[in-house]
């Protein structure tokens, strides 16, 4: 009879989803926020850096403090950045989801209440609905519609 060798039940530091917070300061109060997903073991369908989301100007400018925030907590300086500097940070998966959904669902919005109350409602998701949301937006053939039913239930909510 042989044995087995039983594999350490320990989880791997890379095992999941990677992603990147790329931030480059294009002016005075001008931040560009970028967010990639790196090639992993765990997504073997990324090959190649995917570009996630984007969200900057007067859009970012809204919700810049929360976002900071976010970030600070990460470890993150944007806020001394200078004019034409870049930034590349590591990002968490949790946080990640939540920035891709968030700047995703604001990037074609206009009016400052509508989008305060995605805001409000995508923090106050739980992890596991925020990735049910950003699965939706990501692998469905029509996210517009994922994202459009997202701010409708955020405008009733809020």
């Amino acid at each position: 009879m042989s044995r087995q060798a039983a594999l350490p039940l320990t989880p791997l530091a890379n095992a999941g989803p990677r992603f990147e917070l790329r931030a480059k300061k294009r002016g005075a109060g001008d931040l560009l926020l970028e967010i990639v997903q790196l090639p992993a073991p765990a997504t073997p369908q990324v090959r190649a850096p995917a570009h996630l989301a984007r969200l900057g100007g007067a859009k970012l400018a809204l919700i810049e403090s929360r976002v900071l925030k976010r970030l600070g907590r990460e470890g993150a300086k944007l806020a001394s950045l200078k004019t034409g500097e870049r930034l590349v940070l590591s990002l968490p998966e949790p946080e990640a989801v939540r920035l891709v959904l968030l700047f995703r669902t604001l990037a074609p919005m206009r009016g400052r209440e509508p989008m305060l109350a995605c805001v409000r409602t995508i923090e106050s998701m739980t992890r596991e609905e925020a990735s049910w949301w950003l699965g939706m937006v990501l692998h469905k053939k029509r996210p517009r519609r994922v994202l459009a039913a997202l701010r409708l239930l955020a405008s009733e909510a809020g």
